[in-house]
């Protein structure tokens, strides 16, 4: 089953058990997951995709509003970015990120902040998905400047 599929069918749950925020969320999600399949084909890399810019995007508008002071929007957001959370692949652990990192510094053999683009082109491929850019980028950098 794909996940635009599981999602069709939880928001079908959803509407049955009356939750309109759930709903709501996983119509937004379903929706972008159309797009995705419409324009591309639809391929699981795809869908993870999706589902990762929709999570930054909850993300990104939850630190916007607790800026701005409103905390019922932050909960909302973050609620639906915990939502989105269940349809991603599972997070790698710090240690096995670790080892992914290592190993592309010793393939490219970088050893300067300014091959942290080589290392993240060989990383990023690796951990499809089950890693954020930023927490790779961020270990990318710490490993290159000590």
């Amino acid at each position: 089953m794909s996940v635009l599929e599981r999602v069709q069918s939880d928001v079908s749950a959803a509407m049955k058990a009356g939750d309109r925020e759930r709903v709501s969320a996983l119509r937004v999600v379903a929706s972008e997951l159309q797009k995705a399949h419409k324009d591309a084909g639809g391929s699981e890399a795809d869908e993870i995709a999706v589902l990762q810019r929709e999570r930054k995007r909850r993300v990104e508008a939850a630190e916007a509003y607790r800026d701005a002071g409103r905390g019922d929007l932050v909960a909302s957001e973050e609620r639906e970015a915990e939502l989105i959370d269940a349809y991603l692949p599972a997070q790698l652990s710090d240690e096995e990120l670790g080892a992914i990192v290592g190993d592309a510094l010793a393939e490219s053999g970088a050893s300067s902040p300014q091959e942290i683009g080589r290392v993240m082109s060989m990383v990023m491929p690796r951990v499809e998905g089950r890693a954020d850019g930023k927490r790779v980028s961020a270990l990318v950098k710490e490993r290159l400047t000590t």
